[in-house]
């Protein structure tokens, strides 16, 4: 069984330069791509998503998916500007060579009442994907219809094609107990994020010292998948404008690059006590 390292490079740092800096001396060759320069991906002009994909490809970097916000806006705003965005980040697929798109379901807590909406606009969304043959891939998140265990699997069953991102520390965030996550919706993932908090603060701390049993999550991976490294240890450079929610964290370091470093050093230690052997290009075998 083989799994493959990603990260959120933005995390380490601002600049393209620093991304790639970080995702190298990690030797990390996958990026899960949602902001360089301090922009949005979803604000990212062609021609420049055009200089940014020649230069990885130069570095040996590949786009695994692109992190977009798409979805991350209230159920009653107007899906028709989330449409032009899906548009717009289906191009960038192109120029990334990249069949991947996170995207999330929706701001609302009136969850019955929207039901049916969020499943219609997410179905939309994915039809329109499907016709670049690109995938969706839901992420929970804290206030969003498929927050917890329950909706999100109600989601997957009820939206054809949508599929699955894992994320530990969003549902310890919510107050979703990890036992029943991961038996419920774990076998749905395309692959997983690498975030772990507790439930006491809710505090984003390093990957396998929180409460989402990261361990035990990679223990029960039974085939080839993809680990998104996504640390939150420290509040980096655009943050605020990819989300409202205070970013929090009890592991301060001196600087992105080193967050980002530890949050790397402490999955690949997860990964040796597993019987996980590094092969190279990013990969990890047992």
């Amino acid at each position: 069984m083989e799994i493959r390292l990603c990260a959120f490079a933005d995390e380490a740092g601002k600049l393209l330069s620093e991304q790639i800096s970080a995702l190298k001396r990690n030797k990390i060759y996958l990026i899960e791509i949602r902001s360089v320069d301090g922009i949005n991906i979803k604000d990212i002009k062609l021609g420049r998503a055009a200089q940014i994909a020649d230069k990885l490809k130069e570095e040996g970097l590949e786009v695994w998916s692109i992190g977009s916000p798409l979805g991350k806006v209230k159920i009653t705003d107007d899906f028709n500007e989330e449409k032009e965005r899906l548009r717009h980040i289906l191009e960038l697929c192109k120029i990334f060579h990249c069949n991947k798109i996170r995207v999330f379901s929706f701001f609302t807590k009136d969850y019955d009442k929207y039901r049916n909406e969020v499943f219609a606009r997410l179905q939309e969304m994915v039809d329109i994907s499907g016709q670049d043959n690109v995938l969706l891939y839901h992420e929970n998140e804290k206030e969003i219809y498929g927050d917890n265990a329950k909706r999100v699997k109600d989601l997957l069953e009820n939206v054809k094609g949508l599929q699955s991102i894992y994320d530990p520390a969003n549902y310890i965030q919510i107050g979703e107990d990890t036992d029943t996550a991961i038996k419920e919706v774990l076998p749905y993932a395309g692959y997983l994020h690498i975030k772990d908090a507790l439930y006491r603060t809710g505090i984003v701390v390093l990957p396998g010292a929180g409460d989402g049993k990261i361990q035990e999550l990679l223990s029960r991976i039974e085939q080839d998948t993809v680990l998104s490294i996504e640390p939150h240890l420290k509040v980096f450079v655009g943050y605020n404008a990819i989300d409202n929610h205070e970013l929090k964290g009890n592991f301060i370091y001196k600087s992105n690059g080193e967050a980002f470093d530890a949050a790397v050093i402490s999955l690949k230690n997860i990964l040796i006590k597993l019987g996980f052997m590094e092969i190279g290009g990013g990969i990890w075998k047992k």
